[in-house]
This record gives C-alpha cells, structure tokens and sequence, in this order.
C-alpha cells in the first residue's frame, strides 16, 4: 500500500481517539415525560442545602463538591442503565456526567436543572 494512505489511516486514528465522547441532554419537559412513563436513574449533584429546597421525586443523591463524589454515585447506580444527572442549572451536572462518562456509565444532562424543573412543573 502506498503512503498516503498510511498517513490517511494514521490521521483518522489520533483524530478520533482525541475526541471526548459527547453528553446527551435533555430537556425538563422531556425528563418528566420519561419519568412519567419509566424508572429511571436520576441522580442530583446538587448540596444537601440545596436539596432542603425541594427536588425531583425518585432522585439519588451526590454531592458534587464532595471528595468521594465518584465513589457515593457509584455505589447507587446500576452501570448496565442510563443515569440522567441535575443539579441547580446545568453546570454541575454537566461535568459530573463528565465523570461518571469516563469511567464506563452512558449518562444524560437534565438542561437547564432543578432552577428550570421548578419553573416547568
């Protein structure tokens, strides 16, 4: 085979191996639609203080600020299903997913979180 196309196949490889897999998201409105319907994993990043305000019925809890966030999240879920994660608007949320993506779980961001789930329902 020639050489260009070693150096073709050899681009495609680091290319892709560069890439972070992308998080899902979605919505609040389609959150309640599949709790509604399913049992999901639902896991609130969000601060004790924060969930004293309210949250979503059926959630498991981490705190993402906490140390052994990953190890207190880990040992609630079930790694052969999907996790949707929250927390108060999305950010948090967002890089816990990050985590738990790395380390083999299929995770979905819950946009806008609690804040727009409040407003919403």
């Amino acid at each position: 085979m020639n050489k260009a196309f070693y150096i073709f196949l050899l681009s495609i490889i680091f290319i892709n191996c560069d890439k972070k897999q992308e998080i899902e998201r979605i919505t609040t409105l389609e959150l309640r639609a599949l709790l509604a319907k399913d049992s999901i994993q639902l896991l609130d990043v969000r601060t004790p203080g924060e969930i004293k305000a309210g949250f979503i019925k059926t959630a498991l809890f981490a705190d993402y600020f906490d140390a052994d966030f990953y190890t207190k999240a880990k040992n609630q879920l079930d790694t052969k299903k999907p996790v949707y994660l929250y927390c108060r608007s999305g950010n948090r949320s967002e890089t816990s997913a990050r985590i738990l993506q790395e380390n083999g779980f299929k995770v979905v961001n819950v946009l806008g979180g609690y804040n727009q789930w409040k407003m919403e329902n």
